[in-house]
């Protein structure tokens, strides 16, 4: 089965400017080298093999980066004019799409699991949508769901501080048999307006992993990024 990921990366990544000013968020230095270095070593490492990188904030210089020093890839790129939003982004990626299952992740976000293991439960087709989840303790960054006994989500909640909760990751493989997102405007969030959102009726699927992860939106998992990364020996 072929592999193939959509990377979100159109950010204006704002709260990291005092740390690494005018660079685009998927393209911030850990260890001296781009965070999406690691992120495409790590999917190419499970299996990965196609690209779709949706970006938005200084496009060139990410389009730059990946021809220079992963030249080998099979990448496109899709570039937004005007914010599309999360939901707008990955509905204007999927037209380059070639899969009926894609996995999209976040161009700031890195999750060290097992994509097999997220496949063999995500390609049960009945699901439009499956996201891996992460038991958080402490909660106060993202959104939190509320599962049934069959872990199929039954409650997205607003981000708030929350204790033992089950917090989205980002990281989500996508039905497109079972999915429609032409009764979505071009411009709309993914967790607003589909995921929270009282009128969708399609079933999304919960895969909880216990793995590491790290989102360096802010200059604080920035920092530990760095550490985390020497720790795992992530250098593929």
């Amino acid at each position: 089965m072929q592999k193939e990921v959509i990377i979100l990366a159109g950010g204006l990544g704002t709260r990291l400017r005092d740390v690494v000013p005018d660079v685009p968020k998927c393209i911030a230095p850990i260890n001296n080298k781009p965070f999406l270095y690691y992120l495409i070593r790590y999917l190419e490492s499970q299996g990965v093999n196609r690209f779709i990188l949706s970006l938005g904030y200084k496009s060139e210089n990410v389009i730059s980066y990946i021809k220079k020093f992963h030249p080998g890839i099979d990448i496109v790129f899709v570039v937004e004019n005007t914010p599309l939003g999360t939901g707008g982004a990955i509905k204007a990626a999927l037209k380059k799409a070639k899969s009926d299952f894609i996995l999209i992740v976040n161009g700031d976000t890195f999750f060290n699991i097992n994509l097999d293991a997220f496949y063999k439960k995500a390609t049960l087709d009945k699901y439009s949508f499956s996201i891996a989840l992460i038991s958080v303790e402490k909660n106060y960054r993202y959104g939190y769901v509320e599962i049934n006994e069959s872990n199929e989500i039954i409650r997205f909640c607003e981000k708030s501080e929350t204790y033992n909760v089950l917090v989205n990751s980002g990281f989500y493989i996508i039905n497109r048999k079972k999915i429609n997102f032409d009764a979505y405007l071009d411009v709309f969030s993914l967790e607003k307006d589909y995921f929270e959102s009282g009128s969708r009726n399609d079933k999304i699927y919960g895969v909880e992993f216990k793995n590491e992860f790290i989102d360096i939106g802010i200059p604080e998992d920035f920092y530990k990024a760095q550490s985390l990364f020497k720790q795992l020996k992530l250098d593929f």
